[in-house]
């Protein structure tokens, strides 16, 4: 699969309270792949946090636990302005903002001062919606995940981790289009599906463009400065 998550970017993923643990799980695998050998910094609330990180989970993604870092905040207001101060830290490799339900101060206003704390420093942005709903925001992309059915292994074990993609919006580029993503955690890279990459915004019923893809979805590069790089 060719393209990148554009890093030193903010990018949205948007998951209901059903898909919450996938959304969740894809959030951290974009950011451990945007990150290298930074270490990672999520930011929650301390009320309304249903799912806590599980070690042995996060090892069985192919995450390094030691390397998370995570910042709990008992408001929306306090979140969003530690939000701005970690992605001013070029030493961070990447940083996912957890927001749930409606997020009424995350306004036009708030996504523009994270977009632009993002491509200063480099460091890219994964704004976690759970439970929310699309407002207007200076995102470079924005996605809607759910969990989607994996192949089970050899002997009838858990297949891999599978997720069902959708762009809602791009900046720079075509929308509308939705791919199925399994994730091969040991060798840490995503594959695409069985399933066709379909665009639903043409109303062809054709296949997508490649270029929709390019620079919207992992792998993505090491090396910085990014803020003008895609994969």
């Amino acid at each position: 699969m060719q393209g990148g998550l554009a890093r030193g970017r903010l990018h949205e993923l948007f998951g209901g309270d059903e898909d919450e643990g996938a959304a969740a799980g894809l959030s951290l695998i974009l950011a451990h792949l945007a990150a290298g050998d930074a270490p990672l910094f999520w930011l929650r609330l301390a009320k309304g946090a249903v799912a806590q990180p599980y070690g042995p989970g996060l090892a069985a993604l192919g995450l390094d636990p030691s390397r998370l870092l995570i910042g709990v905040m008992k408001d929306d207001a306090l979140l969003l302005r530690a939000a701005v101060d970690a992605l001013r830290c070029p030493a961070l490799g990447a940083l996912v903002i957890e927001l749930r339900g409606r997020a009424p101060l995350l306004d036009l206003t708030a996504s523009r001062r994270l977009a632009l704390a993002a491509e200063s420093s480099g460091v890219t942005a994964l704004l976690l919606r759970i439970g929310g709903d699309p407002v207007p925001s200076a995102a470079e992309t924005r996605w809607r995940v759910t969990a989607a059915p994996s192949v089970p292994l050899p002997g009838n074990a858990p297949g891999m981790s599978a997720f069902s993609l959708h762009l809602l919006r791009r900046r720079s580029g075509p929308d509308g289009m939705t791919w199925r993503l399994v994730w091969n955690s040991a060798r840490r890279e995503f594959g695409e599906g069985d399933d066709e990459r379909h665009d639903h915004g043409q109303g062809s019923g054709g296949r997508a463009d490649d270029a929709a893809l390019s620079g919207a979805v992992v792998p993505v590069p090491a090396g910085r400065p990014a803020a003008h790089r895609a994969a």
